[in-house]
């Protein structure tokens, strides 16, 4: 009895152990990536989801979604909900990782010889995935939140004769537009909150970052510019707490479109909610993913 007693104890002792060990098994089997590449003599990941209904005999869209700074792959795909939007429509999806080069993993935005190391591994992956997968090559597209949206307009300015159009959510947008030298129209569209605490939606310094950051309204209104788009928006007020903003006329259909989510924080709206003392209000009268598709459906690359 005395045995079988000591051996209850340890057993008690040991059970918060064996949780942890459990738990912490159970979440890397929840946010490991499941693809690997070596990009500039480095190993890069990527968590890809491919869907049920693909059929390599038909050649599919290809979205690439980008985690902010300091998050994973894992973390873009629960947070923006693609996957169910992939599994419906039949499209890929592939989150990549950023670099943890000093810190947390993030994509480096803020001077041009960094990036252009996330730069070659964005385009070394859309390789690795035509080669893999039958990928239609004038439907790829790009998205990031916050960093992952910086780095989206890194790459239409790298990238515009390979990506059809990009989307970009809370972005934290450092880079002047001077910096973007390719002058090629590129769809785009952005949603973004008036009460963003971490990227302010009128620009200007955060806590998050040393460097000031853009204005959004000014941002998007440069990139019409860049569209050759009419200088005027198209405004529209799809809910109480939404305005969106179209500009429309511009070279080669390449739309851009803006939603301001009054009173909305740093979020992915309609996509998982974050913590409101960490990113502020939530926004739940718009899903920007469903609007993002929509808005990628309508544009192909023009070679």
């Amino acid at each position: 009895m005395r045995t079988r007693a000591l051996a209850a104890v340890f057993g008690l002792i040991a059970l918060p152990a064996i949780i942890a060990a459990a738990d912490a098994a159970a979440s890397w089997a929840r946010n490991r990536s499941n693809g690997t590449i070596v990009s500039s003599g480095e190993e890069r990941t990527y968590l890809l989801y491919v869907p049920r209904s693909y059929d390599a005999s038909r050649p599919v869209p290809l979205v690439i979604s980008l985690h902010g700074g300091a998050g994973w792959p894992a973390q873009q795909m629960r947070f923006s909900g693609w996957n169910r939007l992939a599994e419906r429509e039949g499209f890929l999806v592939v989150y990549p990782a950023g670099l943890a080069d000093f810190g947390p993993p993030m994509w480096h935005t803020g001077s041009e010889g960094r990036a252009a190391r996330d730069v070659r591994f964005i385009s070394d992956l859309i390789d690795k995935l035509e080669r893999e997968y039958a990928i239609d090559r004038e439907r790829i597209y790009v998205n990031g939140v916050s960093n992952g949206g910086g780095m989206s307009f890194v790459l239409s300015c790298t990238m515009s004769d390979r990506i059809a159009a990009v989307g970009m959510v809370s972005s934290a947008q450092m880079l002047s537009w001077s910096w973007c030298t390719d002058r090629r129209p590129v769809p785009m569209i952005a949603f973004h909150g008036t009460a963003d605490s971490m990227a302010p939606y009128d620009g200007g310094s955060s806590w998050i970052a040393p460097v000031p950051f853009l204005s959004l309204p000014k941002f998007v209104a440069s990139w019409a510019r860049r569209n050759g788009c009419a200088p005027v928006p198209a405004e529209s007020r799809p809910a109480a707490d939404v305005t969106r903003r179209e500009y429309v006329r511009c070279t080669g259909g390449a739309a851009v479109v803006f939603y301001t989510l009054h009173g909305g924080g740093h979020v992915w709206p309609g996509g998982e909610p974050l913590p409101a003392w960490f990113a502020g209000p939530d926004s739940r009268t718009v899903d920007a993913t469903q609007e993002m598709w929509a808005f990628f459906r309508a544009h192909r690359l023009r070679f």
